[in-house]
């Protein structure tokens, strides 16, 4: 695998870059959430990545859902920010990761559901079906405080 995640291990390297990242929460009208398990380290999670230079964090989430799901999508509110210095992520090239999330609130307005060369799998999951499938706890969090209708947005 070319990802590994760490989550407050003292035996975690020392981050050598920080990104700022978006993700967003897609549902469809059955309420299924969007799912694609990750090519690089075989997990599920909400579609996302790093913002680039010259976009903002909304528009970070939705390009970054149509390159890997191939959907278009409109942002329609804030699920939260995830800051937690204790998680980090390590790449095979020597990059070890402190990521900043936004994670977002989308739903669908056209576009082909289509895997990218960053998953193996997409697939439209039932709340009640999350549960069984592999996950880091970070992504579980997300899903969590989106599943919990909150009234203002996570903020850690």
């Amino acid at each position: 695998m070319s990802r590994t995640e760490y989550y407050d291990d003292p035996a975690a390297p020392e981050p050598n870059s920080m990104v700022v990242a978006a993700s967003a929460v897609v549902t469809d009208d059955d309420g299924r959430i969007l799912l694609q398990r990750r090519r690089d380290n075989d997990l599920w999670a909400l579609p996302g990545g790093g913002m680039e230079l010259g976009e903002s964090l909304p528009g970070a989430a939705v390009r970054e859902v149509r390159e890997e799901t191939g959907l278009d999508v409109e942002i329609t509110g804030l699920v939260g920010t995830y800051t937690d210095p204790r998680h980090l992520i390590e790449y095979r090239d020597g990059e070890v990761r402190r990521q900043f999330n936004i994670c977002f609130r989308a739903r669908v307005t056209g576009g082909e559901l289509a895997l990218s060369d960053e998953s193996t799998d997409l697939r439209w999951i039932a709340p009640g079906d999350l549960d069984a499938l592999p996950m880091h706890h970070t992504q579980r969090l997300r899903l969590r405080h989106y599943l919990e209708h909150r009234p203002t947005p996570y903020l850690g």
